[in-house]
């Protein structure tokens, strides 16, 4: 890997450097080969939700518009990492440009905030579904299921835009070395010619106030469905209705518990590779996993799903 020595001036930076994965050229094209995969099989598997959801009318409810809709974010923000992390793969200077890193920076951050809204919007959906089943019809109408998935789509991509351009305007001096295979904050922030305490409290504030936020709500309204389920006397209906909500439960846990760790635990000497495989989890490998989980534990998405692909093998 060729790292080019450039003057401690922020204007003759014109890009950073993305570590990625340091390995020999071998490992580069393998690793190559496996994130490709990797990222055609999610396009794949979110693309059929998306398509089943479209063309099935007995899942044009809100419970399945929500989840087409969580299942377009997992495309894009596996998109917001991917493409430019398998160019670097195959590159001898992983440079990636000033304006590219940033935005980067805001989709990748956009979007996860966005993520942890639907997941939220999901679970008070399963709460009106099962704790309030004969207001349900009532109260999750279409427009307010529209509204709801607008306001997230907004919510998500207004929140860090400020902060973002603040940050984009610094003055960067010394080493464009990110030791990551994104735009990740941190090293971002590391690089400032002068570093300004406020604006790196602001940011680490908005980075956890929704994380946070949405995970006591998400758990919360699990706590109020968990108890209206030990209130139902039979098996069978305590089965059906944990099924219905395993699969929201899965995903939750599969993306909060990667992102706690990510924040939550303590840092080590081996932080920047931790980093990486945590971020590696939550950004990649549940945007991957997600359409398995729902079209496993869903008898209606499997139905859809192998009507999609009749029809789709017929052309």
């Amino acid at each position: 890997m060729k790292i080019f020595n450039t003057p401690n001036k922020s204007n003759t930076i014109t890009g950073f450097i993305l570590l990625g994965f340091p390995c020999p050229r071998e490992g580069q094209v393998l690793l190559f080969v496996l994130f490709s995969t990797v990222y055609l099989l999610t396009l794949m598997g979110n693309g059929s939700i998306i398509c089943a959801v479209h063309w099935d009318q007995r899942l044009h409810s809100p419970m399945y518009i929500l989840l087409a809709n969580f299942s377009v974010l997992e495309i894009w923000y596996v998109t917001s990492t991917v493409p430019n992390m398998l160019a670097n793969f195959l590159s001898d200077t992983k440079v990636i440009s000033f304006s590219g890193c940033f935005l980067q920076f805001y989709f990748f951050f956009s979007l996860g905030c966005t993520e942890c809204s639907f997941l939220a919007v999901m679970a008070f959906d399963r709460y009106l579904a099962i704790c309030r089943p004969l207001r349900y019809p009532t109260i999750m109408t279409g427009h307010l299921c529209t509204n709801l998935v607008v306001s997230c789509w907004i919510l998500g991509f207004l929140w860090f835009l400020i902060p973002i351009i603040i940050i984009s305007r610094m003055s960067f001096c010394g080493s464009r070395i990110i030791d990551h295979f994104l735009c990740d904050p941190g090293p971002l922030l590391a690089l400032i010619c002068q570093r300004v305490l406020v604006i790196e409290l602001v940011f680490s504030t908005l980075s956890s106030l929704p994380v946070i936020s949405l995970f006591l709500f998400i758990m919360g309204s699990y706590a109020l469905v968990l108890g209206a389920v030990l209130r139902i006397p039979s098996a069978t209906g305590r089965r059906k209705v944990f099924s219905t909500c395993g699969s929201h439960l899965a995903v939750v846990s599969l993306f909060y518990g990667s992102v706690l760790v990510m924040y939550g635990s303590p840092k080590s000497e081996h932080e920047a590779g931790t980093k990486k495989i945590v971020t590696l989890f939550y950004s990649v490998m549940t945007p991957l996993l997600n359409p398995v989980i729902y079209s496993l534990r869903n008898k209606d998405m499997k139905k859809a799903l192998q009507k999609f692909l009749r029809i789709f093998k017929k052309y």
